[in-house]
């Protein structure tokens, strides 16, 4: 039986008779042993342990088990495998952990029409496996594929290392199953790209389980390209590499991908598998994808080799065959696996700034690890500009997480006044909610609130996320922009209000040359 706190303020020994009696044994977890494995997701910065635990595998479980949330009052939270990196699937209040990782089948194939129905706990990478033998593919793709599910996907409209040719997530949703909050069954889009009404999936998608659990997904496939090809080209300075990213997308080459690891990331990854696949002494590396017909892949492959050298490059590697290129990938895939290895542990952060205004940066970031005196390793989908900066420490260390905390505020702070975002796939969860404001109006949060009250009336789906509140808020608020680092006379943390006003936006931006 579930472990009642004496400051508890709902009936977890009634609710779980109730759950049991509609679900099937297995289905509900109470034993703390058990529960302790839910109390972060992959950023465990942020750990609480949940109530209680519920795994459906079906659709009608799904709606009972939020039906009686409804009837009963219960808040819930859904959660995938487990990988997200914003403490969005994390039980912070009292709450009903429900587990989607049990619900793994793939309901209906159609490649006719290119398309595949999963449930929500189906792996990324097993849609690709499930058609490869028939010549298509499921193109998103984030570094953690062979781990991350589909639900969290939908979630967090996750992207990937394709991202920037193929796009996100939301490019390859056609319709969604969800059980509203309330415990009802609706849908969402359809077998269609072209829908009339409103585009209440593209609404759903990147929700953070603040609108319903959804229960199946259909896909949208993509037949495999004819040709591909990788390059990789290292550079004595992270800035050049930033800069070649710039010239090869100016120039109208548009690569499947492009990807960058400093020169910690690098060893780490060399030191993981035991062979210097990446040059060691290098600065950066930047891996460059290129797929399509042939002869068009073959003209990209040979303007992007010119522009990478004219930009600084001092060498580059041409795969030479599908293993190759495999392997190449396989290092950039595996880099925060190989850091982790490294060093205690870290802090993962998912700002976006324009591709224009990677170079700076860059540069700025590494400023600001030396003020902070924190290193940061860095490795990042460059072609859509989307950071993400790893910051190395060690949590025994005194006083130590509040230096963290602050160095990645400052870093989401230097992405917005550059023009970009403080997240590209990750999701704001719990972990960036007071910082919204940095980027949107009260009105526009105001506009966000009145649609997802629309979907949950009573807030009870994912609470205390996404949006900033002035409990989870007041003081975090204010963290980060505390170095005042000067980036060319200008400071980059402003006057350290943190009001989310954006008054020193226009003078930092220019500073940066991000127009």
């Amino acid at each position: 039986m579930v472990e009642t706190s004496s400051t508890s303020r709902l009936p977890w020994k009634r609710i779980e008779r109730h759950l049991r009696r509609i679900l099937p044994e297995r289905a509900v977890v109470a034993r703390r042993q058990e529960l302790l494995t839910y109390n972060c997701d992959g950023l465990t910065l942020h750990r609480h342990e949940p109530p209680l635990v519920v795994l459906p595998e079906t659709t009608e479980q799904v709606a009972a088990i939020l039906g009686c949330c409804h009837a009963m009052g219960v808040p819930f939270v859904a959660r995938g495998s487990g990988t997200g990196l914003s403490g969005g699937a994390v039980v912070e209040q009292e709450a009903l952990l429900v587990v989607t990782s049990r619900m793994r089948s793939v309901l209906a194939v159609d490649l006719e029409n290119q398309r595949i129905t999963v449930q929500p706990g189906v792996i990324n990478s097993w849609v690709t496996r499930a058609v490869s033998g028939e010549g298509f593919y499921y193109a998103p793709d984030p570094s953690s594929q062979v781990v991350c599910s589909i639900g969290g996907n939908v979630a967090e409209n996750a992207g990937g290392v394709h991202c920037l040719k193929y796009g996100v997530t939301s490019n390859h949703v056609l319709e969604l199953e969800v059980v509203l909050p309330d415990g009802s069954i609706t849908s969402l889009g359809g077998s269609l790209a072209e829908m009339p009404g409103l585009d209440l999936r593209g609404v759903f998608i990147g929700s953070e389980g603040t609108l319903g659990i959804a229960t199946a997904i259909t896909l949208r496939l993509l037949p495999q390209p004819q040709t591909v090809e990788v390059l990789l080209a290292d550079f004595g300075a992270m800035e050049a590499a930033g800069e070649a990213v710039r010239t090869v997308t100016a120039a109208a080459v548009l690569p499947a991908g492009m990807e960058i690891m400093d020169n910690f990331t690098i060893n780490a990854v060399d030191d993981l598998f035991g062979v210097d696949e990446y040059p060691r002494d290098a600065a950066a590396v930047l891996l460059i994808e290129l797929d399509g017909r042939s002869e068009e892949v073959q003209a990209a492959a040979e303007r992007s080799i010119e522009l990478c050298l004219q930009a600084g490059a001092r060498s580059i590697r041409r795969a030479r065959s599908a293993a190759d290129r495999a392997q190449l990938w396989k290092g950039r895939k595996s880099a925060f696996a190989a850091v982790g290895r490294i060093t205690p542990t870290y802090y993962v952060q998912d700002g976006v700034v324009p591709r224009s205004a990677l170079p700076r940066t860059l540069a700025a970031i590494e400023a600001l690890s030396r003020a902070y005196d924190l290193s940061v390793a860095n490795v990042f989908h460059a072609g859509d500009g989307n950071l993400h900066p790893l910051i190395l420490y060690d949590a025994s260390s005194p006083g130590v997480l509040q230096r963290v905390q602050d160095l990645g505020a400052d870093i989401l702070r230097l992405c917005i006044d550059a023009g970009g975002s403080i997240t590209g796939e990750h999701g704001v969860g719990s972990d960036k909610r007071c910082y919204l404001d940095w980027m949107f109006s009260s009105e526009d949060l105001a506009t966000m609130q009145r649609v997802r009250r629309a979907f949950d009336p009573e807030g009870r789906a994912n609470p205390g996320k996404l949006f900033p509140t002035p409990r989870s808020c007041g003081e975090s608020a204010r963290r980060g922009r505390s170095i005042g680092l000067q980036l060319d006379g200008l400071p980059l943390s402003g006057d350290g209000s943190g009001d989310g006003n954006g008054a020193d936006a226009a003078a930092l931006g220019a500073t940066v040359e991000v127009y």
